[in-house]
């Protein structure tokens, strides 16, 4: 069951407010009797309480006398004060990350066949977007239709959110679709006017795309995989740094996008979003 204390008062401070509901206005005397609180402590739990505006006091009377604010009136500041503070810590916790990220140098880049894999859609997706915010100078998208590693309609606003990072850092970035993606993407996919003024971001779409590749800087490759049972499904998601395969994938890469048609093209065909 729900309590005082599970919104930052100590257990003294909310015997001593619940206490004053139940008498009424009381002194520190009665309200010892009545809580159950230590005579040695109810002054220092009265000053705690009263300073986060929970009960008033009546400074004229001797001795002095104390009266609870109305329960929803303290819960709401008890609440405003718990959010206040989350955000100051949040607020902390993002300056030690903006710390860190520039004293921290990145990982040396792996050798030459390391690679790892995700099964199931969220691990794909974490993935690809760890890989996409490592590239320091370009990612190249292939996509020949719905991902086969990831849910576009449930993930589009991650993978917008990871482009437009690395086209800050002045990466390129470059999307080759099939008609059969263009088709899928216009209701839940990352929209080629979120970064079309951007020069670094460009989206080409060709007939012979197929597959659901990316490739980091020239180097690695992270291939999408069907579910072999139900190939409708996302399924996996595999990052190989590999320089030497990565450059054959490049070359293939390349030979689509001189094939293909730049978006305006392909708006003008009725084919792109």
């Amino acid at each position: 069951m729900a309590d005082l204390t599970d919104l930052g008062l100590s257990e003294y401070e909310s015997r001593a407010y619940r206490g004053l509901l139940d008498v009424g206005p009381a002194t520190a005397n009665e309200l010892s009797d009545a809580s159950g609180v230590p005579m040695g402590r109810i002054y220092d739990v009265l000053g705690s309480i009263e300073s986060q505006h929970l009960v008033r006091s009546q400074a004229a009377s001797r001795p002095k006398k104390y009266v609870a604010v109305e329960p929803e009136t303290a819960l709401d500041r008890l609440l405003e004060d718990r959010k206040r503070e989350l955000r100051e810590e949040a607020e902390q916790y993002e300056s030690v990350v903006d710390s860190l990220v520039r004293d921290l140098e990145g990982p040396p880049k792996p050798e030459e066949g390391f690679w790892t894999a995700e099964v199931g859609a969220d691990g794909a997706l974490d993935l690809l977007l760890e890989r996409i915010a490592a590239a320091e100078e370009s990612v190249d998208v292939v996509s020949g239709a719905t991902s086969s590693s990831f849910d576009v309609r449930t993930a589009s606003d991650d993978i917008a959110d990871a482009i437009s990072a690395t086209l800050d850092r002045g990466a390129d970035v470059r999307i080759l679709l099939s008609p059969a993606a263009v088709e899928a993407y216009p209701d839940h996919g990352v929209s080629v006017a979120d970064f079309g003024a951007n020069d670094g971001f460009e989206v080409r779409v060709g007939d012979a795309v197929y597959g659901d590749v990316i490739v980091i800087d020239g180097t690695e490759v992270c291939v999408g995989f069907p579910n072999p049972v139900e190939p409708e499904e996302p399924f996996a998601l595999i990052d190989l740094t590999d320089p030497a395969f990565a450059a054959q994938v490049v070359a293939e890469f390349e030979r689509g996008w001189e094939a293909a048609d730049a978006v305006a093209d392909a708006r003008a065909d009725g084919g792109c979003p």
